[in-house]
């Protein structure tokens, strides 16, 4: 079977793409495999500046996944244009996520790596907080979402552009219509859940930060249950994130409709994992008669 993806103005080698923050820069992970083998790599969420991130403890393991408020710390774009991309294989299918808290800034961002060959497309992090708007998310105000999406769309150049959008809304397909009206070439989903955990012994919270994102296989019912949603209400092609962890896992989201999947908190159990999934994958959709994902995708019958 041909794995390969077509994203519109992207293409795949195959589905199996990995999460940004879950993955650092990519060069972490090149001792457990070859990176050029996968459908794509997300690098960690890159701003205009370094961030250091929130205060520990950020991290915390909770039943089926774990909680995380990493603060999106990063070395700033710069430095990863300067230390990181040039190290990364060629033939490696490079999305580079953004982070900014404003709209000026993510177009400043577009921009820059517009004029990076390296770079295959641009994936923005619309859960991040708005400063203009009093920290609400870019990813809760329907506008918000289509007016940032546009200012990177302008910016991007010929690079496609992929909106991550947050599970934390009232109907996701909402955002998902606002970022397609905003330009986007393609959608990825879900974000992590706003969650909190506490100890009863000491009477704190675990997380520094109070509240984290959760993620893990917890999640994956409500991923796989937008995914579907999205994919029915948008015709622009879907990556689907949360829970995935094994080849089951990537045709169930594309079983609903998505076009490929994003690998996360996987890799924290098994830093290997997207690396054998490329080949379980393979020999699951032959074992069950799958001839193609153009005639798989979306076929569930409901």
């Amino acid at each position: 079977m041909d794995q390969t993806v077509n994203l519109g103005g992207l293409t795949l080698k195959n589905p199996i793409i990995t999460a940004s923050g879950t993955f650092g820069y990519g060069l972490e992970f090149m001792r457990y495999g070859d990176l050029t083998s996968l459908g794509g790599i997300c690098v960690k969420g890159i701003s205009l500046q370094p961030r250091l991130g929130n205060p520990m403890p950020r991290i915390v393991e909770t039943a089926s996944g774990m909680l995380n408020a990493i603060g999106l710390q990063n070395i700033g774009v710069d430095k990863f244009l300067a230390e990181k991309l040039p190290y990364i294989p060629s033939g490696t299918t490079i999305i580079a996520n953004l982070y900014a808290q404003s709209v000026e800034d993510f177009g400043t961002l577009a921009a820059i790596f517009a004029e990076q060959d390296k770079i295959s497309a641009l994936e923005i992090n619309i859960s991040c907080p708005n400063v203009r708007c009093g920290g609400l998310a870019f990813g809760q105000d329907p506008a918000m979402v289509a007016q940032v999406t546009s200012m990177v769309k302008k910016q991007a150049g010929t690079k496609p552009v992929m909106v991550k959008l947050s599970p934390n809304v009232t109907d996701v397909t909402v955002m998902a219509r606002a970022a397609v009206d905003g330009g986007a070439d393609m959608l990825s989903l879900i974000n992590t859940l706003t969650g909190m955990s506490v100890d009863i012994r000491t009477r704190s919270t675990r997380l520094a930060n109070i509240v984290g994102g959760l993620s893990g296989p917890a999640i994956k019912p409500v991923a796989l249950r937008m995914v579907y949603q999205v994919a029915q209400a948008v015709d622009v092609p879907v990556i689907g994130i949360g829970g995935i962890t094994t080849a089951c896992d990537v045709l169930e989201f594309i079983l609903v409709g998505a076009h490929a999947v994003q690998i996360g908190t996987a890799t924290f159990m098994r830093p290997d994992t997207v690396f054998r999934l490329v080949g379980e994958v393979q020999a699951l959709a032959t074992s069950l008669g799958i001839t193609s994902w153009d005639e798989y995708r979306g076929s569930l019958k409901v």
